[in-house]
Formats: C-alpha cells, sequence, structure tokens
C-alpha cells in the first residue's frame, strides 16, 4: 500500500470501510500503487459499458423528452455527489460510497421500473429479474473487459455494499454453496463463489450510498416534474417541510425566476435531508459506539437514517411524486409504449435466438429455455432506450429493412 494510501486510511473513523482491510475480490490480484481497492472498483464501473449506457436510460422520462431532464446517469452522479459530501464529513471512506452510489442502477433495464416489472412478469418462470440482483450480475459476470476474469472482479465490499444497501436479506446466516431459492436470480447465482453474508447489515458507507439515492431522486424528480409543469410550486404546498421552504425561497427572493426559485427549493431540500441525516445517524452511531465496520454490520438497526420527522416528511414527498408525476398520463403514455417494446422484444428473441446478435446468439440455449431466457434478459436489460425502440422497429415494423 502506497504511503499516500496510508495517509488517507488514517483520515478515517475506526468504523469505516479501511482499504488496508478490504477482505479482497473472487479473483487475487496485484494492488494498484496508485490506487486503493475502492478507486479501483469506482474507476472500473466508469469505464464499464454498463455505466456508459446509463446515458440514455429512463429516469423518469424517456429520453427523447427533453435534453433537461435527468437520466440514469446523471442521477447515479448526483447520487454519488451527495454520498460523496456526507462521507467526507463523517471521516467515512468516500470511494466506497461513490463506487457504490455510481453502480447502483447499471441494473437498470430501458425505461426505467416499467421496463423492470415487464422483463419480470416475462422471466416468472425462469426465476424473475431484479434490477439490484442484475446489477451483481453484471459486474461479475455479463461485463467482460478483462482477459483474466470474467465481470469487473469487484471487492467484497462493493458487492456487498450492492446486495445489502437496503438492509439484511435474510433473517439468518444461509449456506452460500446453496443459497435459497427466493432470493433473486442475479445475487443467488453468485454467492456460491463469495459469502455477502446478508444477514447483516451492510457497511456504514453502503447505508449512505442508498440513503444518498432516495434524497438524490426524491428532490431531483421533484425539479424535473415542475420543469415538465407536471404540477405547481403552490400545489407542493400541500408537503409540508416543502411548502416551508417554497415560503423561504419567496421571502429570500422574491423576484427571481420560476427556473431559480426551483432551483434554489431542490438545493434547499437536499440540504435539509443531508442535515436531518446527520444529525439522526451521528445520535445512532453514538448510542452503538462501533468500534469497527463489522461493530456496523453486526448492530440491531440501520446506523444511517433520517430522524422521525424527516424520514414522515420524505415518505409524504414520494406519495405525492408517485400520484402526480409517477402516474401522471404523460408518463403513463410512454410507459404504454414501453411495455409493449420490452414484451415484444422478449416473446421474440425467447422463441428466436436467432434473432438476438451474434455474440449474444452463441451464449443462447435452444428456444423457450431458461438458459435462453437469461441470455434474452441480459440483452434487454442492457439496452437503452432508444436502442429498445429502434430494435422494435427493425423486427416488427415491416416497412423498415435492416442488414
Amino acid at each position: 500500500m502506497s504511503e499516500q494510501i496510508a495517509q488517507y486510511e488514517d483520515t478515517l473513523v475506526s468504523f469505516a470501510s479501511h482499504p488496508s482491510k478490504s477482505r479482497g475480490r473472487v479473483k487475487p490480484e496485484p494492488e494498484s500503487p496508485t490506487r486503493s481497492c475502492y478507486q479501483r472498483d469506482r474507476d472500473r464501473v466508469i469505464h464499464s459499458s454498463s455505466f456508459r449506457r446509463l446515458k440514455h436510460k429512463t429516469q423518469v422520462f424517456v429520453y427523447h423528452e427533453g435534453d433537461h431532464f435527468r437520466t440514469r446517469l446523471t442521477h447515479s452522479i448526483e447520487v454519488a455527489q451527495i454520498a460523496r459530501s456526507i462521507c467526507r464529513s463523517m471521516g467515512l471512506n468516500e470511494d466506497l460510497a461513490e463506487a457504490l452510489a455510481l453502480a447502483h442502477d447499471l441494473g437498470h433495464p430501458p425505461f426505467g421500473h416499467v421496463g423492470e416489472n415487464v422483463l419480470n412478469d416475462c422471466m416468472k418462470k425462469f426465476d424473475g429479474f431484479d434490477h439490484n440482483a442484475q446489477s451483481i450480475r453484471l459486474l461479475t459476470e455479463v461485463e467482460h473487459r478483462y482477459a483474466s476474469f470474467s465481470g469487473l472482479n469487484m471487492t467484497w465490499e462493493t458487492l456487498e455494499g450492492l446486495a445489502k444497501h437496503n438492509g439484511p436479506m435474510v433473517k439468518a446466516a444461509i449456506d452460500h454453496k446453496n443459497p435459497p431459492v427466493e432470493l433473486p436470480f442475479g445475487l443467488r447465482s453468485f454467492l456460491p463463489n463469495m459469502d455477502l453474508e446478508l444477514h447483516t447489515f451492510a457497511s456504514v458507507e453502503a447505508q449512505i450510498a442508498a440513503l444518498a439515492d432516495d434524497i438524490a431522486y426524491s428532490s431531483h424528480d421533484l425539479d424535473d416534474g415542475l420543469r415538465a409543469n407536471l404540477f405547481s410550486l403552490d400545489e407542493l404546498k400541500q408537503i409540508p417541510i416543502v411548502a416551508q421552504l417554497i415560503d423561504e425561497v419567496k421571502w429570500t427572493y422574491p423576484d427571481a425566476p420560476s427556473d431559480v426559485m426551483i432551483h434554489e427549493l431542490v438545493r434547499r431540500l437536499i440540504n435539509r435531508m443531508v442535515a436531518d441525516l446527520m444529525v439522526e445517524s451521528g445520535d445512532r452511531i453514538k448510542a452503538l459506539n462501533p468500534q469497527s465496520v463489522d461493530d456496523i454490520r453486526g448492530a440491531d438497526r440501520a446506523v444511517i437514517a433520517f430522524g422521525v420527522d424527516m424520514e414522515n416528511a420524505v415518505k409524504s414527498l414520494k406519495a405525492f411524486l408517485s400520484k402526480r408525476m409517477y402516474r401522471h398520463y404523460l408518463v403513463n403514455r410512454n410507459a404504454s409504449k414501453a411495455k409493449k417494446v420490452v414484451s415484444d422484444l422478449f416473446s421474440l428473441y425467447i422463441r428466436e435466438p436467432e434473432c438476438l446478435p451474434t455474440e449474444w446468439f452463441r451464449k443462447a440455449s435452444e428456444p423457450d429455455t431458461a438458459e435462453t431466457a437469461r441470455i434474452v434478459t441480459d440483452f434487454i436489460a442492457g439496452m437503452t432506450d432508444r436502442y429498445a425502440f429502434r430494435e422494435h422497429a427493425k423486427l416488427f415494423d415491416l416497412s423498415t429493412v435492416s442488414l
């Protein structure tokens, strides 16, 4: 380990994820002289084709609806910024948090949660589909950039964080060589290679990345919804925390144009949520008095959390967005198209795998088998919105001819 990395470790609290104490990778590799193991994980995510494709994957609005709305890529970058800021202020490993934030949505298929739900329905008799588990499958098997291993050979801590960022997945320790069938496929198929201790909490950095995701998508979806005129500032006043911030902004900047007022609202909302998280988390950490990251894992509750009032406020905001944005008729119209695109592509490819690109057809088995279904799902899940539309047009529009 380089002197620079050692000096960075000295700045971390005792219960942070220290690179020198990493549990390693499935396939051992020499350490980098200039980067910690978590920095390498982050860099491998950034250089992956899966990460690049997030540029044209839906957050809420399909890519062609406007250049200013969030995509999965911009959302992931925003999550990483929030997670890093929190970790830096708390003496935690911001590199691990960043790697997790950038990787957390890699497994999302085109068209957001609509695409995920359709793929899961298509895969019901073949172990289903889960975007979190698909992220792990991408990082451990599907991505192929290195000659000596499949996947990106991430550290145990990064894979653990992706698997358990929302908390323990099972109630008690399991035989990781023979994981229960209830676990999502992409995770279950990897566990024989590495025990991720699914009965415990993840590291504090993973917990921060998870709540940074909540902060980012709640506040930024509000931003996109306002800019798309799906609802107004006055309508947002039914949410107490937002009403308070709107009044604050209007009082401070009464003559500000609407776009500036929206930005002021959103940034203040993020700041308020981050500040609340740090107060509540600080109290929980003080009560636990952890001496190592394993004390965090063995705790009886998450150590990173909002206070009760903020948690209720975030629930109210999510409920408003669900009703007024995610179920808005303009969003629903595109969702209807997305369902048809994904369903049609899956049905065709599983019946006629020879229609898959050559490198994917080579991996497939006979039509209508579990093996072919999983390859088809990997292929579709990796599509961008625009690629899925183009593939559908090529395969189902009889007037479109492609070679």
